[in-house]
């Protein structure tokens, strides 16, 4: 067991440099940035010895590799940067943008975990067989609408139309409800599907076949069998989830007008703002890596055969994302099988 964590240890750190670096590289590409233009601006009125202290204090004047150094420094020891727009620390900017994309990050993936296990489980269980097929085809549905469709319906229907929910932030619970739904039916689609393959496959493996036939009732079976063995991949998928939530986000806050991370990311993307952009995917990198660690370290807890067979979350995941495809292309609910 000390094995595989130290290994999904290195792998995570791992991750973490190989992004970072990335992001690095490709933002250092971009053409431009807010000071370089800003001095450049005859309207501006900027002196070059002005100029050179702007960018010897934002470190713009030092060679490409040693920019990456000192940033990849700054990364162990808390200090990020500075905005080269408005001047302020980077991590100060993060710390107050945080708290409110984590309330909708929290409210999103509670949604989404609803939504996708109602449908999951009411897709296999119901007695009506068109009630099965509909809601078996309803992630496909959920998938193919885009988030700020669905985000610009909800307020016009349940802000501006029903006055339900405040059309901006105010801090209450109200005005969260409508922008976690949303950021919710955003990753419960993919979750649905997984979920609904596996309770699928998992009703027609032969144990739960024995234990019909022994006469067990179909709520025990679900409770004692289906659902733990059901909800394996759909465990591993829920860190991929953590990046479609991040992602999602953006899209959301600037839909429902929210203060966050996303409404900092475009700010900071439309002025050229490059150590924001950078903190910013450092933050999403970091959840993202520390998420999948925890699915990782959980996941043999719940499936002992991951340290026995030397089966790896890795795979289940493969097996998880293939489990989705299936589903898409095949989202019929399962056959009932009549035991004698």
């Amino acid at each position: 067991m000390r094995v595989y964590i130290l290994k999904r240890l290195g792998q995570a750190v791992a991750v973490f440099w190989a992004a970072y670096t990335l992001s690095f590289i490709l933002l250092s590409a971009l053409p431009g940035d807010s000071v370089t233009n800003r001095i450049q601006n005859p309207e501006a009125q900027i002196t070059p010895e002005a100029g050179r202290v702007m960018l010897e204090f934002y470190g713009l004047d030092r060679p490409l590799w040693q920019q990456y150094l000192h940033s990849l420094a700054g990364v162990f020891t808390g200090r990020l940067g500075y905005s080269l727009t408005s001047g302020k620390a980077v991590g100060e900017l993060i710390g107050h943008a945080l708290p409110s994309t984590v309330r909708l990050t929290a409210a999103g993936l509670a949604f989404g975990l609803v939504f996708a296990i109602v449908v999951a489980v009411a897709a296999n269980y119901v007695p009506w067989r068109w009630l099965r097929e509909l809601l078996g085809a309803a992630p496909a549905l959920f998938a193919s609408v885009p988030t700020f469709v669905v985000g610009i319906v909800a307020l016009q229907v349940l802000s501006f139309r029903l006055r339900l929910i405040p059309s901006v932030d105010d801090g209450s619970v109200a005005a969260l409800l409508a922008p976690g739904a949303t950021l919710g039916l955003f990753v419960a689609a993919p979750l649905a599907q997984v979920f609904a393959a596996s309770i699928r496959t998992t009703r027609g493996q032969p144990f739960v076949q024995v234990l019909r036939a022994k006469g067990a009732g179909a709520g025990y079976i679900f409770r004692k069998d289906v659902l733990r063995n059901s909800s394996l991949p759909v465990l591993t998928l829920l860190g991929l989830a953590v990046g479609e939530l991040i992602a999602g986000s953006v899209v959301t806050e600037s839909v429902f007008a929210r203060e966050g991370i996303g409404q900092l990311t475009v700010g900071a993307v439309n002025t050229q703002d490059l150590p924001v952009v950078q903190g910013v995917v450092l933050l999403s990198t970091s959840a993202y890596v520390l998420v999948n660690l925890a699915v990782d370290v959980t996941y043999p807890f719940i499936d002992p055969r991951v340290l026995v067979d030397g089966r790896s979350p890795r795979t289940t995941k493969r097996v998880a994302r293939q489990r989705q495809s299936n589903a898409i292309a095949d989202p019929r609910p399962p056959v009932e099988v009549a035991m004698p």
